[in-house]
């Protein structure tokens, strides 16, 4: 079955409100959706992201209902950083989370895959999020944010899945910065990229063309 990753520029940018949003458009267009959150960190008790996936998930797809947030994640670590840097006895198996996300595949007919922080994190030492992308060949979804600064974070990680030859579409997350967005980042982006979406507007159409490839 096909995979999604949603990735972004970096973290607190948007990944897990934009699943939430995929979740709900394709489950209406009748696709069996699942959910998988490789790697979370910054868990003291419950993993908090892969929790509100999973609460969305059971809501359009059985097989996801007895399932716990341990079930769709392969690790998760206490300290809020990098992968590599949270697991601090160096306990992640590439190969763990490579069966973890077959496992989850079976359950249905799209796996979104929610990643950790941006595209170069590592999460071992010669290991970057971008690795384990290319490694699943999953359809990739970047999702930019829109405060001051963000066109350098955007080229410089559509650089880097265009070096690794990933297929991937992009869209910006309006909510940061988001009344000087217009000034400040669209006229670039209208300028070099005029085919640009939001998450807001755009997303059923990303949805269509993502989906016409699963025919």
């Amino acid at each position: 079955m096909p995979s999604l990753f949603i990735t972004a520029t970096d973290t607190n940018i948007g990944k897990t409100h934009t699943t939430l949003k995929l979740i709900e458009a394709l489950a209406d267009r009748g696709y069996s959706i699942g959910v998988f959150k490789p790697i979370e960190t910054g868990v003291t008790s419950t993993a908090p992201d892969a929790t509100i996936l999973l609460e969305a998930c059971r809501k359009v797809n059985t097989h996801f209902e007895n399932l716990t947030p341990q079930d769709i994640t392969a690790y998760t670590f206490k300290l809020p950083a990098a992968p590599f840097c949270a697991d601090i006895d160096k306990t992640i198996n590439l190969q763990h989370i490579m069966d973890k996300h077959e496992e989850l595949s079976k359950l249905c007919d799209i796996l979104l895959i929610e990643g950790a922080g941006g595209l170069m994190v590592p999460i071992t030492k010669e290991y970057m999020m971008i690795n384990l992308i290319k490694e699943l060949n999953a359809k990739t979804l970047l999702v930019t944010p829109s405060r001051l600064g963000c066109i350098n974070d955007t080229l410089l990680s559509i650089l880097a899945l265009r070096t690794f030859d990933v297929d991937f579409d992009w869209c910006v997350n309006l909510y940061e910065d988001k009344e000087n967005f217009t000034q400040t980042t669209k006229p670039y982006y209208d300028a070099v990229f005029p085919k640009w979406w939001s998450v807001e507007e755009g997303l059923d159409k990303f949805i269509s063309t993502f989906t016409t490839h699963l025919l």
